[in-house]
């Protein structure tokens, strides 16, 4: 579906991430995790054409939601400088990197920005009060790059079936969970049943490389591991 909409609301995430949302006409549906692409104006009227995963949920019935890194690429530029009742036009969705509740246990492994179709599937279960046990590993380099930190601690309370654990590589202080990167160790102790589970994994290609790999050497069948990479810019 190709449609125009305008900007509803603009939400700092953390430091240097963003969410920003559109109108959802009533006629766009989606599945929690797929992406879509969106195009905007520059200042000089150019227009600046990207996809993203859509980081709202289904159920979330008034508004489209994406959320991005802010780098110096010049569609994060023109980004950074867009405003509630700015152009924007939507074409999607699309991907296949979903999750409907087909499965009883799920592990998302997720690293940066790779959180946003993992938001969107966390949210999902919570509204449609899935039953489906989930387990979150959650990587950032530091506690300020957490994004939806508030939202997933949050959901943990809500969801009893919902479980998440923030992996940071350096630690400041106060700091009580993991640190250092998402290990095998980590998965076996969030994860006990981890063969009985599919994994979604989504992050920087280097980040989800390293966790297939992970994935492989505990011997995770490789038709439980869905993966999505995100580059940068």
């Amino acid at each position: 579906m190709k449609f125009e909409t305008k900007v509803t609301d603009i939400i700092q995430r953390a430091y240097n991430v963003k969410s920003v949302r559109f109108s959802r006409p009533a006629s766009f549906n989606y599945k929690p995790g797929q992406f879509m692409f969106i195009t905007i104006k520059s200042e000089q009227n150019e227009l600046l054409k990207k996809h993203f995963t859509i980081s709202s949920s289904p159920t979330e019935r008034e508004h489209i939601e994406f959320t991005k890194k802010l780098t110096d690429h010049p569609f994060s530029r023109t980004l950074n400088a867009l405003r509630v009742g700015g152009w924007a036009a939507i074409d999607g969705p699309y991907g296949d990197f979903t999750f409907e509740g087909e499965f009883e246990k799920i592990g998302l492994l997720s690293g940066g920005i790779g959180i946003t179709p993992l938001r969107s599937i966390c949210k999902y279960c919570l509204d449609t009060r899935s039953r489906t046990k989930i387990a979150l590993l959650y990587g950032n380099s530091a506690e300020e790059d957490i994004v939806f930190r508030k939202e997933l601690e949050d959901m943990q309370k809500l969801n009893s079936n919902f479980r998440v654990a923030f992996v940071i590589a350096e630690a400041s202080d106060g700091w009580t969970g993991y640190v250092g990167r998402i290990d095998a160790d980590m998965i076996k102790k969030e994860i006990p049943d981890y063969m009985e589970t599919m994994f979604y994994t989504c992050g920087p290609p280097a980040m989800v490389e390293a966790m297939e790999k992970l994935l492989e050497e505990l011997d995770v069948p490789e038709k439980q591991i869905k993966t999505e990479e995100f580059p940068g810019s």
